[in-house]
């Protein structure tokens, strides 16, 4: 028998759009999103793919506000939509808007099993702090069960003490197939990509927000020790923007030799041609719950240098297989890692295409099958 599933979430982006379609097509299902913004301006400049949407949604009336590093979201008429929705079950994702905690008692009151999305991990930095984890620890109590993405969400949960029973494994995906025919169509018309795009012959890629959390500097600094040979035979190329970026062009113009680039925000539909063309993506991140640009990369067969405290890491990449996992700050281990890459062609093959094989269980289609078995499998407690 269907279940009527009612997921709210922030905004709509570009990657849980796939998710979604897949879910609202899975048959056991009737999907009804509740969107608590369009979008995010003041964090990431997505175009809100409207067009692409193949399920029933409604956004809410939001007031944004961003007070320093903090975030805060108001909407208006969530216990009218969830009373007009009638859900036999809901999924949640995330906990740190109000309108979750208006959710999830609503759901209490109203005898409806409360999913909680939850993508935390123990290298989180935001655990440091007492508060955020008595808050976290309260709105678990309230939830009837949970959805990971992966392996070290699901270790965070049971080191919370959540039942194991309760925790259902929704694998974080983007849209392979939009990544993998992009970069396959890079590659066919690779000399006219490069020069549109103005990239180097050679070079890394670093898709990130441009923000000293991503461990952006530490890559620079990795590059800036490489020996002048090694660092002359390759380009760095940084994919994105944020507060950081005067800084960090600053610096990079003092590394000498050196070609050190800044794209800019780019479209997801541009951003397979910036993968297909690199050596190799790097995500240097100090604290991240996934990193979908890891999922990015393998879609493309761009293998993967990642650091460990990446959420993704113990469900994408095997270490010296389709990518390398360094230790989280170590510039060293970083350096060391971009000059194998660089000078080992075969390496790099044999990891492309690794990576293109392992990233094909990590799709929207599995994602929403994940979440589907939680969906019917959870009840109210």
């Amino acid at each position: 028998m269907r279940r009527r599933l009612t997921l709210i979430t922030e905004i709509i982006s570009p990657y849980r759009v796939p998710v979604f379609n897949e879910l609202a097509a899975h048959g056991d299902i009737d999907l009804h999103v509740i969107f608590l913004s369009q979008s995010d301006p003041t964090l990431r400049s997505w175009r809100v793919p409207i067009n692409e949407i193949h399920f029933p949604y409604e956004v809410l009336p939001t007031f944004r506000k961003r007070l320093g590093g903090y975030h805060f979201l108001f909407n208006r008429g969530l216990k009218r939509a969830l009373e007009n929705a009638r859900p036999d079950v809901i999924l949640c994702g995330g906990y740190n808007y109000l309108a979750s905690w208006q959710a999830a008692y609503w759901a209490r009151r109203n005898g409806i099993p409360f999913l909680l999305w939850f993508e935390s991990t123990k290298a989180d930095y935001r655990h440091k702090y007492g508060i955020v984890e008595a808050l976290k620890r309260k709105f678990l109590d309230l939830c009837c069960g949970f959805v990971v993405p992966g392996k070290s969400s699901e270790s965070y949960l049971q080191s919370l003490g959540v039942n194991s029973q309760t925790i259902f494994t929704a694998p974080n995906a983007v849209d392979n197939d939009l990544f993998s025919k992009g970069a396959n169509a890079s590659r066919q018309d690779e000399a006219n990509c490069r020069r549109t795009l103005a990239l180097p012959e050679r070079y890394m890629v670093c898709v990130a927000r441009l923000i000293p959390s991503k461990g952006i500097f530490d890559l620079l600094e990795a590059y800036a020790k490489l020996e002048e040979s090694v660092r002359s035979s390759f380009a760095l190329v940084y994919v994105g923007d944020g507060a950081a970026k005067p800084e960090l062009e600053r610096r990079a113009a003092l590394i000498k030799p050196g070609d050190v680039r800044f794209a800019g925000f780019i479209q997801i539909d541009q951003l397979p041609t910036y993968y297909a063309l690199a050596l190799a993506s790097i995500l240097p991140t100090h604290s991240d719950p996934w990193g979908l640009v890891v999922n990015e990369a393998m879609a493309c067969g761009t293998p993967v240098i990642a650091t460990d405290v990446a959420g993704c890491v113990q469900d994408l990449i095997q270490d010296g297989i389709n990518g390398s996992v360094i230790p989280v700050k170590d510039i060293s281990k970083l350096a060391d890692t971009m000059r194998l890459f660089a000078t080992d062609s075969e390496l790099r093959v044999n990891m492309g295409r690794r990576c293109s094989e392992m990233i094909t269980t990590f799709s929207p289609f599995c994602c929403a099958a994940g979440i589907a078995r939680g969906s019917m499998a959870v009840r109210f407690k």
